[in-house]
């Protein structure tokens, strides 16, 4: 039997990287190939990742690898549709449900909004287990389905990623997960992009989350992570920026899945956490920006039920019933304020592991959630309380799991007697292509 015979070998790519030196695109090409047909092994592209993380990538070799790992699978194509499109990304934090409003709202303005979502890992939770919380929904749809519900639907669609697109970073973000090379901004970057460029957008607003409950916790360095994927973008073709919004809090007033999803839909009502509100209307006025639709009032689509009524419409499209009665953990526990004075601090990360504990997130992938898990919030950074008032509330359907998710929360609630001035705002910073 005939072997083919190879252009590289995996040792002179990872020697290459391991003496600091930039790897050839074809040797970028390659490798990205031959670790998706299996040629270049786990342990090869393991080590090949650490030299990455050690040594860096310059812009080019940057481009160039994210280019080899969209192609490495299909890309979707909405030339055809009769308007524009737009989408964000978010990388990720605790209470984070922007994705649910802002995609109807954004498809009343007559821009499409092709979202494909994943699941929660951890302790940041997942767009489409929220969506699941939903009775009857389903995220599963065809290309074709998809262009059906953006060109004579609701305009927005919110689905799971097919698994032909950018295959080769499937692979190489679960070996990440297990290497200690997941916190490495090349890395980050082209894997984020590699899936939104070949999802076939043509304006991208990327939502970096930056603080305690986000992957980027120092502003300079979610600053450089944003400049980096802006620039990927840019240099595929597609209008991109980036806003760079606060997760040292968690957003809004819920975590969890159906807890989220009943804060969106009264951000949808014209009403919801202030957060919640401000945050999805930034986000939808730059996606409409960069769609070029700026003189329009988005706050009015919340307020005269326009945004409701695309929702209700994405979900039933996708089989799911949007007012049937979300579910319910069986079992509450309060956690309440120790003292009188103002919650100076609210730790996302040590609240994003509690609801995660409760089983509102998995250890691992396929790992069944709860829908009605998760943490309820009663009071913010900035609130004056009183000893014995509810904080929190914890949700969840196997009370053996308080013990360890209030254990999550030791150091995460700080009370103190002066009002706290310096509350930090939603959005910290931007990034702008050269072109937008």
């Amino acid at each position: 039997m005939l072997t083919k015979t190879e252009a590289f070998d995996a040792v002179d790519v990872i020697r290459i990287k391991r003496d600091g030196g930039r790897i050839p695109d074809p040797m970028i090409d390659w490798v990205i190939d031959a670790y998706t047909r299996g040629v270049v092994t786990d342990e090869q592209m393991s080590a090949l990742a650490m030299a990455i993380f050690l040594r860096g990538m310059d812009r080019e070799e940057i481009v160039r690898w994210t280019m080899a790992m969209m192609n490495s699978g299909e890309r979707l194509n909405f030339s055809k549709l009769t308007k524009p499109t737009a989408d964000k990304h978010s990388t990720g934090g605790v209470g984070d449900k922007i994705t649910l409003p802002l995609a109807p709202l954004v498809a009343c303005f007559d821009v499409a909004v092709p979202q494909l979502s994943g699941r929660g890992l951890g302790h940041t939770g997942g767009t489409l287990d929220k969506l699941e919380s939903i009775p009857g929904w389903d995220p599963n749809l065809d290309s074709q389905q998809i262009f059906e519900m953006l060109e004579n639907g609701p305009g927005a669609v919110i689905c799971a990623a097919t698994s032909g697109l950018a295959p080769a970073d499937k692979k190489l973000y679960a070996l990440r997960d297990v290497t200690a090379t997941v916190d490495c901004i090349p890395l980050i970057a082209s894997s984020i992009m590699s899936k939104k460029i070949a999802e076939g957008t043509s304006a991208l607003v990327l939502d970096v989350k930056v603080g305690s409950g986000a992957f980027m916790r120092e502003l300079d360095q979610g600053q450089k992570l944003a400049e980096t994927m802006v620039a990927l973008g840019e240099d595929a073709g597609v209008k991109t920026s980036a806003l760079l919004t606060n997760m040292s809090t968690p957003l809004g007033l819920t975590v969890g899945n159906a807890l989220e999803v009943r804060e969106s839909v009264e951000v949808l009502a014209g009403g919801g956490p202030e957060d919640v509100v401000d945050l999805t209307v930034s986000l939808a006025r730059e996606m409409l920006r960069l769609a070029g639709k700026d003189d329009v009032d988005v706050r009015a689509a919340l307020s005269d039920g326009r945004a409701m009524d695309r929702w209700n419409q994405m979900i039933s499209d996708q089989g799911g019933d949007p007012f049937a009665p979300l579910p319910v953990a069986k079992h509450q526990e309060q956690i309440v304020a120790e003292e009188s004075g103002y919650l100076s601090e609210l730790d996302a990360w040590g609240v994003g592991i509690c609801a995660w504990r409760l089983g509102a997130g998995r250890t691992r992938q396929g790992e069944a959630v709860q829908a009605g898990a998760g943490v309820e919030i009663h009071a913010k950074p900035g609130d004056a309380v009183k000893k014995g008032d509810p904080l929190l509330t914890l949700h969840t359907d196997t009370p053996e799991r308080f013990k360890r998710s209030i254990e999550a929360l030791d150091g995460a609630i700080k009370i103190s007697s002066d009002r706290p001035t310096d509350v930090p705002q939603i959005i910290l910073g931007r990034a702008f292509g050269s072109d937008n």
